[in-house]
Formats: structure tokens, sequence, C-alpha cells
């Protein structure tokens, strides 16, 4: 199996963990009372010329310099100096570098969190023509769209599916769940079949887990804001279903409230101490290192997106995008090495050096991931994955989810309980706007 992505977080579909510093530091900052106005600036199909300067996270952009070395080759008079920064440090120094008006022409921007950069005026809207919005996956594109204006272009995706053990589905004669009501049952099926546990739910009660209880909240047709975004609506009939949904897996013994924690999960699935779990494309790629043997994930896993509530499956999107800065000194050239970085060619070139799932959605039709079938549910889900909360209060909120989920699952306290507590956290510390 080629597909060899290394997550740059703890989970796919997550952004907590490398915005909760920049958080901070945007706590205090607004938008600017005017944002930029929807560009007229139209990029052409000259060569890119001059020095173009380009930040990005130290995962996936590690191999950029191949991806685009086929671009400096067709544009012998640009430049492209790349600067990779630890990803968990990249969110300090890009605002840092904002705060006071240095840093580089482009800039990656985590998808699902990037409004904390976008949204203060440092990034210029993308150019009128440069791409086709309709190319991208709906939540890929959509993050980066601030009140009609969008302010970058989306690289790479990712986002959870049902990732299980084929072979005990098979024994057990039981097939993937696409409802809530369906889960159950199929669980149970996997530990009959010899699964210790028949879901190895990620338990380390904090910010992931409350992203995956926004997740259900989702499903069950409910929305964690009101229309106009000023408000939080977490104590509603779909947040108690959700919080219910999640204790279920615990309160029925398809799942241990015990672990596996994060680092678990793999080696817990192989050995068939639990047998399927919600998690990112990357662990598709690494399970044939941990069983030791080539060829075991193909025998033994297969994947679906995940159950849907009353509004369908629906997840959550995470990547990465480009954006450029308003203070770039060749913003021409800049907005053209990102039109290459979004094409379908030079996507499945990211994909086939390093395994970033490509945000353009024509690249999944290249062999190179066609041919590989346990992408497929990812694809699926990709379609309606929607955004958390662009919000500088929500890492907390959803810290504080994960705690309250931990009680609920531990039968301390009631779902309808439990959504009155999220709904006064998040009222005392408000929308963050």
């Amino acid at each position: 199996m080629s597909f060899l992505p290394s997550p740059t977080a703890r989970k796919a579909g997550v952004g907590l963990a490398v915005v909760a510093s920049a958080t901070v530091l945007l706590a205090g900052c607004g938008r600017a009372d005017t944002a930029p106005a929807a560009s007229a600036v139209s990029i052409g199909d000259g060569p890119a010329t001059g020095t173009v300067q380009l930040w990005a996270p130290d995962g996936d952009a590690k191999a950029l310099s191949t991806v685009l070395a086929p671009f400096e080759a067709a544009n012998p008079d640009l430049d492209v100096e790349i600067t990779l920064i630890p990803s968990s440090d990249y969110n300090t120094k890009l605002q840092a570098a904002l705060a006071s008006g240095t840093g580089p022409d482009i800039a990656q921007v985590y998808t699902e969190a990037q409004t904390q950069f976008t949204g203060g005026g440092d990034f210029a809207p993308v150019p009128d023509g440069l791409v086709d919005p309709a190319a991208f996956f709906p939540g890929s594109w959509e993050a980066g769209v601030i009140d009609g204006v969008a302010y970058s272009v989306p690289w790479y995706a990712y986002t959870y599916a049902l990732v299980y053990r084929a072979d005990l589905a098979k024994a057990a004669g039981v097939t993937a769940p696409t409802q809530w009501s369906e889960l159950s049952g199929f669980l149970k099926g996997l530990q009959s079949a010899g699964a210790v546990k028949g879901l190895g739910a990620d338990v380390g009660w904090d910010s992931y887990n409350g992203q995956d209880l926004a997740q259900y909240v989702w499903q069950a047709g409910g929305d964690l804001l009101s229309a106009d975004g000023s408000a939080w609506t977490l104590d509603t009939p779909e947040m108690i279903d959700a919080i219910r949904y999640n204790a279920s897996f615990f309160t029925e013994g398809t799942a241990d409230t015990s672990g596996p924690g994060f680092l678990d999960a793999q080696p817990y699935f192989v050995e068939g101490k639990t047998a399927s779990m919600f998690t990112g494309p990357w662990v598709i790629g690494q399970l044939d290192a941990v069983a030791g043997t080539d060829g075991w994930t193909a025998a033994n896993v297969a994947t679906a997106p995940v159950p849907g509530g009353a509004s369908g499956s629906i997840g959550a999107v995470a990547g990465g995008s480009w954006g450029v800065l308003t203070h770039s000194d060749n913003a021409d050239a800049s907005w053209k090495v990102i039109r290459d970085l979004a094409a379908p060619e030079t996507q499945v070139a990211q994909f086939s050096a390093i395994a970033s799932l490509p945000a353009v959605q024509a690249a999944w039709k290249d062999p190179a991931i066609a041919s590989q079938p346990l992408l497929d549910a990812f694809f699926t889900q990709l379609q309606t994955a929607r955004n958390y909360p662009q919000n500088s209060t929500w890492p907390q909120i959803a810290t504080h989810m994960g705690t309250v989920m931990e009680s609920v699952a531990k039968g301390a306290e009631t779902p309808e309980a439990a959504a009155s507590d999220i709904q006064a956290f998040a009222e005392n510390l408000g929308t963050g706007k």
C-alpha cells in the first residue's frame, strides 16, 4: 500500500492542537473595520518571475520543493524560497509576522482554523478567475470565504471515515452501518467474531472529543451557532441526541472508557482488542507496519462513511490552504504559484510524494488514488464535510465538551444536564467575535 500520510495533529478533522497558541494571541484581536473588497485583479497566463517567499509547516509541505520543480522549470526567472517551520511553532510564528507586518508572500494556513489569520485583513482576496471554486470539496473552499470573499485556495483535505476489520465483519455476517441505529448491532457483531470491543474510541476526553461531538450534532440535524453567528446553540434536542449517541458506545459495552488512547489505537485494532475506529486516512498506510506483514491491511481492513443521524453522514473538513499576504511585493507570481498548486496534476504529484489527499476533486480520478479502494469512503465523506466554528472561543468550548462527554459516558451526568452545562459554559465565554 503506497498510502503513507503523516498527520501533523493528533487527529484529522481537527485543528485545535495547531491553533491553540494562535487563539491566545488573537483573543484580543478583531477583523479590520472594513474587510478588503472582492478582488478585481486578474492573474494572466504569462510567466511568473522574481522571488516568492513561501512559509509552511514541516508536515505535508516537506516535499514541496520537488512538487514545485516542474513549475519552476517552466518559469526559469522565478525563485520560490520555501521556509519550513516546525508544526508546533508555525501558527505562533505566522501570527508574530502578521503583527509586525513582515512575513512571506505566501503562507499556508490550516483549512479548519484559517479565519484566525485570514479574518484580520492580512491576507489578500483571491483574484477573480484564478481557480474554479466548484473544483474543490465544498467544505474546503467555504472555509476560506468570509462575507462572500475568498481569502485562500485549498491544497489538501482530510476528514474522518469508519475504518473497520473486514475479516471480523465477514465472520459475523454484518455490513458497515449507514445509520446511527445500525451501529450498535454492527459493533456487537464484531465482538461476536472475536473482538474485545467493537469500537476503539479515543478517550482523551479533551478538545478532540468535543470536535467529535460537533460532528454528531451536525449528523443529528443541529448546529453549534445561530444562523447569524451571534450566539451558541448548544442546549438543543440535537445536542442531547448527539451526547446520548456518543455515550451509547460505552454504556452498551461496545467501547471502553479507559482506552485505547491515541497512540494505542492502531495496535489495539490490529490485535483485535478493538475492531473499528472513526479516524483519518493516514491510518490506512500505517497498519501493515503495525501488523508486521505486507498486505495485512488489504486482506483485513475496509472503510465506509461514518453512520448518519437524522441529517445524514456528515464529518468535519481539515487540511491545508494557501493565501497571499497583503504586503507581498510579488503578488502576481505568488498567485501563479498557488494556481499551480491547485492544479489536479500538481495535487496528484503531492499525493505521490507524501500522500496528501487532494482538495481538488478531479485529482481523485488519477490512477494513483483511484486504484486505492480504501480511500473511497474518505472521498465520499469529503463531499459533505463541514467546518468547525471559526471562533476564538471554540477551542475552550470543545475542550469543555470533552470533559462533559466523559461524565455522561461514565454515568455521572445525564445528556440533558450535559447540554445545559455546555451552553452555560459557552455563553460565559461568548462567541469571540
